[in-house]
């Protein structure tokens, strides 16, 4: 079936009533898009945030009578007579296999790889974490993630013990395995992520050094290494949190942090950690450090 995209930009006050519009006129499915490059912080609980200039795009049968559906539009008091939008056709595709052929091996730092199931291993000989996008955060795409899968690839992580804060699909907590961990705690907010970090574990063979808890269930401990790729925001509020992980000697890796948070954070770590560097990567930086108290 082909499809049409109606896109009308507007701001953030009135995107849901355009978007109420637009699915009253037979759009069959809404979303919410950034107009501009702007980045996005996270939101307080409960608060659902959109851009200060959000594009309105719906989604039409391409049998459909648009120009009569414009009209319509122009009627109401928040668009109005020629309001400002575009209409594209949109290429009827195999979306699934689109997204597939497009998901490839991919390498991180000098023998770390992620690699989905549909695709040959590049290298056998690698430390490869078998690992397909699923329905929690993470597969090293974002720049977040490949910060910290190279982090975790630079340093020595036979018979550690580890603690993923924020394990999302399980990757750091499956690489930090992979590369030689004696065990990874990870820990999430959502069981979900819990869930799927513990499928992934499976597929990788690791389940066994594994275990995973919502944060009201968390064990005391101190691990050699501590890793929490979240948001700065959740960063500084479980500043000694994510600190009491780590013990005396042992190393921290935080990112989820956009370049212009860089310098909060380290203020708030730098009284227990010996910081290193910061690395960046686009917008989005990596924090490490050593605990010295």
């Amino acid at each position: 079936m082909a499809w049409l995209q109606l896109r009308i930009d507007t701001s953030p006050e009135f995107a849901d009533a355009i978007g109420e519009m637009l699915r009253a006129n037979g759009s069959q499915a809404v979303t919410y898009v950034d107009a501009k490059d702007t980045p996005m912080y996270e939101p307080k609980p409960g608060e659902t945030m959109l851009w200060p200039d959000t594009q309105v795009v719906g989604l039409f049968e391409a049998t459909v009578d648009m120009p009569a559906i414009v009209k319509r539009l122009e009627k109401s008091k928040i668009l109005g007579p020629g309001f400002k939008h575009k209409l594209e056709p949109l290429e009827d595709k195999d979306w699934e296999r689109e997204w597939m052929d497009n998901f490839h091996p991919m390498k991180f730092g000098e023998r770390l790889w992620i690699c989905p199931s549909w695709r040959d291993v590049p290298d056998p000989t690698a430390v490869n974490v078998m690992l397909d996008p699923g329905l929690a955060f993470g597969t090293g795409t974002h720049p977040t993630t490949s910060l910290c899968l190279q982090w975790l690839d630079g340093i020595d992580m036979a018979g550690k013990t580890v603690v993923d804060f924020g394990c999302g699909s399980g990757i750091l907590a499956l690489a930090a395995l992979k590369l030689g961990a004696k065990e990874v705690i990870g820990i999430d907010i959502d069981p979900q992520a819990l869930q799927a970090t513990q499928e992934n574990a499976r597929r990788n063979q690791v389940e066994d050094r594994l275990s995973v808890y919502l944060p009201e269930d968390q064990p005391t401990l101190e691990a050699d290494v501590v890793v929490a790729n979240i948001l700065s925001g959740p960063l500084l509020e479980l500043q000694s949190v994510i600190a009491g992980y780590c013990k005396v000697g042992g190393k921290l890796v935080l990112s989820g942090i956009l370049t212009e948070q860089i310098e909060k954070i380290e203020t708030a770590y730098q009284t227990n950690f010996t910081l290193d560097k910061s690395a960046t990567e686009g917008e989005w930086a990596r924090v490490s450090g050593i605990k010295h108290q």
